[in-house]
């Protein structure tokens, strides 16, 4: 009995052996920002500087405020690893205490300028129109007054705390960033599932904070890293300006400032330690920021 050919082409095409197609499946963006050498060298740079000024105090037990008046201007010793300043302070203890100011203030006001930038940024994106304008143009007004003389006058004006630096520069920090949420979320209020929210019902509060707002997540993180380090930047400006918070209480800047006078002498140990140290904290946290980008960059681009 002969088999029809209908029959012999199906047996055929079952016995043959199917052609496996490459599945591709989106990377975490964890995963891709481990893999950065960049991102590793940077968290161990903030990892070692964390260490350095919040433990560091612990292990080495010496204040920093305690003056030696038998050992001024003193160079690196056994006694003094990092020598002494001018009214015979513990420079390795001021710089760790510095340290800590410097880190908290400038990691608080990032904080708070992007919860300022992202709340701002966000409503006008989403409300759109006259008023998306209207805010918009509130920012380029304020963007167009130098940072700068902003900070200058308004912390000559009161009296500065840590408490008072962290509103200063979250208030000169949050444009930036609300101009980068704004983008994101005109880009995303009318694709598919927003749609979908608001044909279920959804209300305007919960289609932006629940659904628009976690898709933004990656230009936030990777904005509110680099506003860490202008943030340490500029308050390493103030202090070095003598704007900062006011004496004894170290910080970097106040320390580089207090150098300046005694460079002549040859007191390399009074200016080196706070400006490496400022530099490692950019430095680090810029590579942390372009790391996380390339991150995000990479799991978006990545086919499913």
């Amino acid at each position: 009995m002969s088999v029809p050919v209908e029959m012999k082409k199906s047996v055929a095409y079952s016995a043959a052996p199917k052609a496996v197609g490459k599945t591709h499946s989106r990377p975490s963006a964890f995963a891709v920002f481990v893999r950065q050498p960049l991102g590793r060298a940077g968290m161990l740079v903030l990892l070692f500087l964390i260490l350095f000024c919040y433990v560091g105090p612990l292990l080495y037990r010496h204040s920093a405020y305690s003056m030696h008046l038998t050992a001024l201007l003193q160079a690196p010793s056994a006694a003094f690893p990092l020598g002494t300043n001018n009214l015979g302070r513990n420079m390795l203890e001021r710089l760790m205490v510095g340290g800590q100011t410097s880190l908290e203030v400038g990691f608080s006001a990032a904080l708070a300028a992007m919860v300022i930038g992202v709340v701002y940024g966000a409503v006008s994106g989403f409300v759109g129109g006259w008023v998306d304008a209207a805010m918009m143009r509130f920012v380029d007004m304020l963007r167009a007054i130098p940072s700068l003389f902003l900070l200058i006058f308004l912390d000559s004006v009161v009296r500065p705390s840590a408490g008072l630096l962290v509103l200063l520069i979250s208030f000169v920090s949050w444009h930036g960033v609300s101009r980068l949420v704004r983008g994101e979320i005109l880009a995303l209020r009318n694709t598919v599932y927003a749609e979908a929210a608001r044909t279920i019902g959804a209300t305007n509060g919960r289609i932006l904070f629940r659904h628009l707002l976690p898709n933004a997540l990656g230009t936030i993180v990777v904005a509110t890293t680099f506003m860490v380090g202008d943030a340490v930047l500029v308050i390493a400006g103030l202090s070095f300006l003598g704007l900062g918070l006011p004496p004894p209480a170290p910080n970097w800047g106040a320390m580089l400032s207090d150098a300046m006078p005694y460079l002549s002498q040859n007191s390399w140990w009074l200016v080196y330690p706070p400006g490496i140290a400022v530099l490692l904290t950019v430095l680090g946290i810029n590579f942390v920021g372009d790391a996380l980008r390339t991150a995000f960059d990479a799991r978006l681009s990545t086919p499913r």
